[in-house]
């Protein structure tokens, strides 16, 4: 074997292996945003599942916001919904994005039923009701900490997808861009003020 073959066979296999390092690079990055997805998703299925017992909690003070609590409650299922497409395809653009606003719709149906709450001081002496707004507090800070835990992957994970020579192995291997979970209501980016005094 010459001197010239032997190089050429080296540069050959070296490349590879590097195209194989890129390739694994990736892989791991777009499990890590997956990952990352999946603890959104548990914070959020809490969240959902916490919000009909305070509404039916509720019921009994607030009969004359039937229409309120109609809001939360349809919100909250659509929002339940789209994170479920979500959680079973967080690389999917489309899947992430309607979560989002279904997010901001829960958000912003949270936020009239926290203000017609406040209306009602026979709501704020309830120790049960106390404890779910507790825990639906604790549970939104939950979902502030893994939402920017995945948007830190995902923008991990699209910057080394779209980094040369990473963009040549990208592309052809289906390693698409990945969507941050944006929430479209800005009363969603407020935290969830609970006040029981």
């Amino acid at each position: 074997m010459s001197v010239g073959t032997m190089v050429f066979w080296v540069v050959v296999v070296g490349l590879v292996l590097y195209v194989i390092s890129i390739y694994n690079g990736l892989v791991s990055a777009r499990n890590q945003f997956k990952n990352a997805f999946s603890q959104i998703d548990v914070q959020l299925q809490r969240r959902y599942d916490l919000i009909p017992n305070l509404v039916e909690s509720t019921k009994a003070y607030l009969k004359h916001e039937r229409e309120t609590l109609e809001a939360v409650t349809a919100a909250r299922n659509q929002a339940q919904a789209a994170a479920k497409a979500a959680a079973a395809r967080p690389d999917n653009v489309a899947a992430v994005t309607a979560l989002g606003a279904a997010e901001g719709a829960l958000g912003a149906a949270m936020g009239r039923f926290m203000a017609v709450m406040e209306a009602y001081p026979d709501l704020k002496a309830n120790q049960t009701i106390q404890q779910l707004m507790e825990e639906l507090s604790s549970t939104e800070n939950k979902i502030a900490f893994a939402r920017q835990f995945f948007n830190d992957a995902v923008m991990s994970y699209n910057t080394m997808r779209e980094q040369f020579p990473n963009t040549l192995i990208a592309g052809p291997f289906n390693f698409g861009e990945a969507k941050l979970l944006e929430v479209v209501s800005p009363e969603i980016r407020k935290a969830v003020k609970v006040s029981l005094s």
